[in-house]
């Protein structure tokens, strides 16, 4: 399995709005913290699974430190008054057996809706794929409907985790590119 660099690309939104997407870099901690704040209490919910008041930084920074190797990120920028901004994230983190890998994604509510995690995810599937990684999986609120219908669209099967009734494991095998 060898950790190959994402090709950075252009993409025009459901709704007309232009992203550039590439691979996350340690220097991007700052933005992805102003995306953090930006969100709501009930997103950050969604997305962490738990009350969640203030990033993890050292986490952010380890985690940004071990992509390629590790595992990749995707960021969605748009131009801002200070540079730009991060609009949405998608990520997926190798397992320690080395064939399955964990994924997650955030998207900014003002893209919600537009296609962005779909184009977010498919390109974070297609990058897992090309790892030689065997199956993605991720864990979801069962009332992250959204979310939910998103991975099965995507072909991901979805079950209930046995350990906890409230949440969704979604698994797709990668098969080979």
């Amino acid at each position: 399995m060898t950790a190959k660099q994402f090709t950075e690309t252009g993409v025009t939104l459901r709704d007309g709005r232009a992203v550039h997407i590439r691979a996350m870099r340690p220097d991007d901690e700052a933005e992805l913290v102003q995306m953090f704040e930006r969100m709501s209490a009930p997103a950050r919910y969604m997305r962490f699974m738990h009350p969640v008041r203030e990033p993890n930084l050292e986490r952010v920074r380890k985690l940004l430190a071990s992509f390629p190797d590790e595992g990749q990120g995707l960021v969605a920028t748009v131009p801002a008054a200070d540079g730009i901004d991060i609009v949405g994230s998608a990520m997926f983190v190798v397992l320690p057996d080395r064939q399955h890998c964990e994924f997650a994604t955030t998207v900014s509510a003002a893209f919600a809706g537009a296609g962005l995690a779909r184009t977010l995810m498919s390109l974070l599937i297609d990058s897992a794929r090309r790892r030689g990684l065997t199956e993605m999986e991720g864990f979801v609120l069962a009332e992250n409907q959204s979310m939910l219908g998103l991975a099965r669209r995507l072909g991901f099967a979805i079950s209930v985790d046995p350990d906890d009734r409230a949440i969704r494991i979604c698994r797709l095998p990668l098969g080979v590119s």
